[in-house]
């Protein structure tokens, strides 16, 4: 019987699982099964559910991603960057509940400090910011921790 995690977990372990296909070694099953099966950072059903929605629409995902990069491409990306963006696109449009926008947001910006370079969580808020907007009118973009003097 699999155990209940807490969302965030949930997410973290399914950004790891995506992480981890891109490197192409495995199938994104192979890695799932292993995850379970070793029990560290293990992909419960919800991480299931984001994983395959995002292969079921990633050609939607990754042209909504790319249409907010600017002068970048999708493959100049540093791999954690693009896992993030690719997951939390997927559950913004596909999760079937248009008001866990900010939610999910917040939960990309605090992988991406965790996980990616410095700044780039401000890049991550940016992107998912512009394509809630897009989506689904209004999202609040992720709260920006101060620095010196009350300068974000």
């Amino acid at each position: 019987m699999e155990r209940k995690i807490a969302r965030r977990t949930a997410r973290e372990n399914a950004f790891i699982a995506l992480f981890e296909a891109g490197f192409g070694a495995n199938s994104i099953e192979e890695i799932v099964a292993m995850s379970k099966e070793q029990g560290e950072y293990a992909v419960d059903a919800y991480g299931e559910a984001l994983l395959a929605n995002f292969y079921a629409h990633s050609a939607e995902v990754d042209d909504l991603i790319r249409s907010k990069l600017k002068d970048w491409t999708l493959q100049r990306l540093p791999r954690v960057n693009a896992a993030l963006l690719r997951l939390a696109v997927t559950e913004m449009l596909y999760s079937g509940s248009d008001d866990m926008d900010s939610i999910v947001i917040n939960e990309a910006v605090e992988l991406a400090k965790k996980y990616a370079g410095d700044g780039d969580h401000q890049f991550i808020n940016g992107i998912l910011g512009a394509i809630s907007r897009q989506e689904h009118g209004t999202a609040a973009p992720a709260p920006q921790p101060e620095g010196k003097d009350g300068e974000p």
